[in-house]
């Protein structure tokens, strides 16, 4: 090849670069500037539209995946339909539910049937711990939003919570509000409904020595604008037989400290009295009798107090109820 021809290859090859660099060039710079005319419309249909606007807010403000019912949904065990906690399982096919329900259903995934292993789900444990919620007994008067990890505990102790009904004298799985429980108290279990800040109670029994671990509950007060209940109970405490009267505040315990109360018991010229703080109904009053923090009368005192030579149990029980702050 002579020294010409090969000059003339070379500005040839030279040339071609160019072309193929201004054609390039051109391409990356039609991209880019399409890229760019996407975007802006885009923005300006996003900052123009109200539901657009509202949802960019919500992610910058709120964080990811926070207020999000969908999220939510995806969070609730497909057996219990409870919120599920780490460890939550899933199968091969990403069917998930919680770890309680999956010793439940026999390693066998409830959705598609196939085995589940111990397969965790790493992502949406971790999307859990971005969500913030309402507490469940917000119809019932609470505000707090929690984080998702929290909000059991929260529950659990959550001052706005149902109360178990308080009667005593059986098992009563209702739950509401102290104006519920107060009527249920009244139509269902026909509890006595008092007036008044002090009472007296006489309690009489033919067959004392017959009666073992008995339970009455016999009044209701309303005092102060609040309820308080009454109770009464015959049971042994090791192996002597006793009778207990005690007092429980329809509330929490923080307000059932502003109130105390007392109980005298006797007869025959004997007297007991106790004076004490009434206990929440949210400690039951098997809780409450076996703490024994109430006024407890030996039935052997409690018969001698009744006279009759203890054929009959006759006793008197006065008591009232004061406010102390």
């Amino acid at each position: 090849m002579s020294i010409v021809e090969f000059r003339e290859k070379e500005m040839y090859q030279q040339k071609k670069l160019r072309e193929e660099h201004t054609s390039s060039s051109g391409a990356s710079f039609c991209k880019e500037v399409t890229e760019l005319r996407l975007t802006s419309i885009d923005s300006q249909a996003a900052t123009s539209r109200p539901e657009f606007k509202s949802v960019s807010s919500r992610k910058s403000s709120t964080g990811f995946g926070r207020n999000c019912n969908n999220v939510h949904e995806l969070l609730d065990c497909t057996v219990c339909m409870d919120l599920m906690h780490p460890p939550i399982y899933q199968c091969a096919n990403g069917h998930t539910l919680c770890s309680s329900c999956k010793s439940r259903v026999h390693n066998c995934c409830p959705t598609c049937r196939h085995e589940l292993g111990n397969i965790r789900c790493l992502v949406l444990e971790k999307v859990a711990e971005s969500l913030e919620l309402p507490c469940v007994y917000q119809n019932l008067g609470c505000i707090d939003t929690l984080p998702y990890y929290s909000k059991l505990k929260h529950e659990k102790n959550c001052k706005y919570r149902p109360y178990n009904c308080p009667y005593a004298g059986g098992e009563c799985s209702v739950t509401g509000d102290i104006p519920y429980l107060v009527m249920h108290l009244k139509d269902d279990h026909e509890v006595d409904m008092h007036e008044g800040c002090s009472f007296s109670h006489r309690y009489v029994k033919s067959n004392p020595r017959e009666v073992e671990n008995a339970t009455w509950m016999l009044t209701v007060f309303n005092c102060f604008g609040r309820q308080f209940c009454l109770h009464f109970e015959a049971f042994r405490l090791g192996t002597a037989p006793v009778y207990m009267a005690f007092l429980r505040f329809m509330g929490d315990d923080d307000d059932a400290k502003k109130f105390s109360y007392s109980l005298e018991v006797g007869g025959n010229g004997r007297k007991l009295m106790w004076q004490g703080t009434p206990r929440s109904i949210r400690d039951s009053h098997r809780k409450v009798r076996d703490s024994q923090d109430g006024l407890i009368i030996h039935r052997n005192l409690a018969l001698f107090c009744s006279g009759n030579h203890g054929q009959e149990l006759k006793l008197k029980v006065v008591g009232r109820i004061w406010r102390v702050r």
